[in-house]
Order: structure tokens, then C-alpha cells, then sequence
């Protein structure tokens, strides 16, 4: 994706698809492109003593990863799979040959922890490993695609794990992150992640993010598309993340940090992206993204004293410091910061130009309705196109979207 902008008109770039959840209704069970001879199925009326065929499929998402190999993939048919055990993904694909888990034909597919243990914790109890996530992988070479997670001792929790694709998920009202990626974890992509509604009473909504990439590190790691709201610590934190950077383009993140769930002495931090924390050195990038109505920072580096970029952003009303890199030497270009606590905060050492600040002025949204791109994605999966936040004067200033 070219760092210059396209023309004011154009749709989030960069997407190669979004989050299209479709009915189950008459028709939906049409055939799909992506079936091929090495396909699982499962389905809510199977049985796992079948054959794991269209006809005979099996009844259970785990019995179909225990027999998959690389270049198996298990297609499932639409409906709420409840185990009382979270489903381990511990075996790898292979590099070309990935294990596909897919929901089928477009069929609606939601996974729900609910009956899980740690749904929620006690307060002030920890969550054993391998029962983090209503989906836990531990294994190389995965693909995800197209599922709806839910109610889980975190949605995905994804571990010393590399070259996967994540595509298309929605992981929300889990008792922990959404999604977590950590440890030695490579050469994995986010993609189009709708992450929202993830808190965590034991403890007290500290440490319930849309998307956190924390406590690790590992080159090659790619966020696009997402969108994280609502969730009762921040949108997307890189905690810990250690040395290598981390490309996030094309993402929202809204409304995270506030005590929807009434949970008692309420802990949650509220950014909209934590680049970083406790002074370990990242050169995270983030382009054409955009941070509103947080509780508390837009985009901050958090004591983060790497060399980030941030490029085409755009924080508004966020309840503290729209864009704060004062604890690193960040570069920050063309970016737009409007009626936030405080716009900008980049201490001595951190430096950039064509930002709002930087050219001053009065500066004005043209549009303050968020509905198009906090609604439903396009037919292709996209983010749809709307005036939302971009400068009123037509500046080239600020993400698109």
C-alpha cells in the first residue's frame, strides 16, 4: 500500500476483505468455491464417528482438527458450537499447504466459550495457558477465516505461532482480549478482525483489549482492516512487544476504556493503539488509521523509545492526548488531531511534519457520522468509503476511509 493517498473519494486501502456475516437462511447452504477434495466438514447435526463428508459430517470442530493434515480444510456449517473445552489448534500445516478452519459457503459460524472454564475468572485469578482462548493455536500454518468467536477465556489466544492468516474473525464479549497474539510469533496477518464487547472481571477491565500483541516478539507481523471498539482496556495494545516492528494499516479503533459491565473498581486503560510499554524499543509502524472517543489517549507510545511512524492518522475527542510520542523518537507525518483533551504531545525528541499542528489553523471534520464505517462492511468485505473525519477543507491531512 503507497504511503501517498489516493484521491479523497477512495475506500480504506489496503483491505483485501472484511467481516460479511450472512444469514443462514434459504440458499445459504450454497455450494463453495474454496471446497476441495481434502475437505472436513462438521456441522451441528453430525456425528463424530462419520466420515467427515458434506453428507456425513462430523459434529465437533476439535474431532475435525485432530484428523486434519496439511492442506486439510474443515469447513463449517453454519450454527453456535458450545464445547465445554477449548479447541486446540497445537499441530502444524506447512508452508504452502496450510490447514484451513473456515466457516462454509458464508454460513454464520459462531463459537461459544460460554461453557468453558475462566468464563469469567475469579477476581484476581490467572487463566492456566492451554486454557487461554476459546481457540488456543500453538501450531505453525494456519488460516481462519470468516468465524465468530465469543464468550471465551479470550476469543483467540494465539502462541508461539507463525505464518498464519487470520481473516475475517469477530471475536467479542470475551472475558479477556478478543484476540492475543505473543511469545516467539512470526509472519502472521490480522486481517479485517472486528474485535468489540471484550472485558474481564478479574481484573477489574485492565487487561481486556480488542487486539493485543504483547509479551513477545517475531518479524513480520501484519494488522489490516480492523476495527476494535468497546473494549474495557484499549483498542489494540503492543505491550512488551519486543524489537520488531509491527506494520498496522487501515484500522479504527472507538469507544474503548469506559465501564459498560459495572465492574467493581474499574482498572481499564482506554487508548485507542498502545504502541508499546515499558521501555521496550519498537519501530512500530501505523498508516491511515484513526483513533475517536477513547477514554483516554488517541495514539500513544507508552513509554515505547523505539523509532515508530505514524503516517495519514487521525485521533478526535479522545479524552486525553490525541497523538502522545513524548517517551520516543517517533516520526509523525500528515497527521490530524481534532478536539482531543490535548492534540499532541512529542517531547525532544520525537519529529514530523505536514501534521495539523504542524500547519496550524482551525481544523474541522467534514463529516462527524461514524455509521458508515462502524456499520456493516461492503459486499467485498471492505470498510465502506464516507467522508467521516476527513478534513472539511480537502486537505491531505488525516486517514480516509
Amino acid at each position: 500500500m503507497p504511503l501517498t493517498p489516493p484521491t479523497p473519494c477512495a475506500a480504506l486501502s489496503g483491505l483485501l476483505t472484511g467481516l460479511l456475516i450472512l444469514s443462514t437462511g434459504a440458499g445459504a447452504y450454497a455450494a463453495d468455491s474454496h471446497v476441495q477434495t481434502s475437505d472436513l466438514y462438521v456441522a451441528t447435526n453430525g456425528s463424530d464417528s462419520n466420515a467427515g463428508t458434506l453428507s456425513a459430517p462430523l459434529k465437533t470442530i476439535q474431532r475435525a482438527v485432530d484428523l486434519a493434515q496439511p492442506a486439510t480444510t474443515i469447513q463449517i456449517r453454519g450454527g453456535t458450537y458450545a464445547p465445554t473445552t477449548n479447541i486446540q489448534l497445537v499441530k502444524n500445516g506447512a508452508y504452502g499447504r496450510p490447514i484451513t478452519l473456515r466457516s462454509y459457503g458464508g454460513e454464520r459460524v459462531v463459537i461459544d466459550g460460554e461453557n468453558m472454564p475462566y468464563t469469567p475468572g475469579a477476581a484476581g485469578s490467572s487463566i492456566p495457558r492451554a486454557q487461554r482462548g476459546a481457540v488456543h493455536i500453538e501450531g505453525d500454518y494456519w488460516r481462519l477465516i470468516g468465524l465468530e468467536i465469543i464468550h471465551g477465556p479470550y476469543g483467540v489466544y494465539a502462541s508461539d505461532t507463525n505464518g498464519n492468516v487470520f481473516d475475517r474473525l469477530a471475536t467479542r464479549d470475551n472475558y479477556e482480549s478478543g484476540f492475543q497474539l505473543q511469545g516467539a510469533s512470526s509472519n502472521n496477518q490480522i486481517l479485517n478482525l472486528d474485535s468489540y464487547g471484550n472485558h474481564d472481571p478479574r481484573k477489574n477491565g485492565e487487561s481486556a483489549d480488542g487486539l493485543a500483541i504483547k509479551e513477545g516478539s517475531g518479524a513480520g507481523n501484519v494488522v489490516r482492516g480492523a476495527r476494535l471498539w468497546n473494549n474495557s482496556d484499549d483498542g489494540l495494545d503492543f505491550w512488551k512487544f519486543d524489537g520488531t516492528p509491527i506494520l498496522v494499516e487501515d484500522s479504527l479503533a472507538w469507544g474503548n476504556g469506559f465501564n459498560r459491565w459495572n465492574l467493581t473498581d474499574y482498572q481499564g486503560d482506554g487508548n485507542g493503539f498502545k504502541m508499546g510499554g515499558n521501555g521496550v524499543a519498537a519501530d512500530h509502524t501505523v498508516h491511515n488509521s484513526m483513533a475517536w472517543g477513547n477514554s483516554a489517549g488517541g495514539f500513544i507510545d507508552n513509554n515505547n523509545p523505539g523509532k515508530m511512524k505514524i503516517d495519514h492518522c487521525t485521533a478526535w475527542r479522545n479524552g486525553k492526548t490525541g497523538f502522545d510520542f513524548s517517551r520516543s523518537s517517533s516520526t509523525l507525518t500528515k497527521n490530524l488531531a481534532m478536539a482531543n483533551s490535548g492534540d499532541v504531545s512529542l517531547g525532544t525528541k520525537s519529529t514530523g511534519s505536514g501534521n495539523s499542528w504542524d500547519i496550524g489553523g482551525t481544523w474541522a471534520p467534514a463529516s462527524t457520522d461514524a455509521g458508515t464505517v462502524t456499520g456493516p462492511r461492503a459486499a467485498d468485505g471492505s470498510i465502506p468509503s464516507s467522508a467521516f473525519l476527513r478534513p472539511g477543507s480537502g486537505a491531505d491531512v488525516g486517514a480516509w476511509s
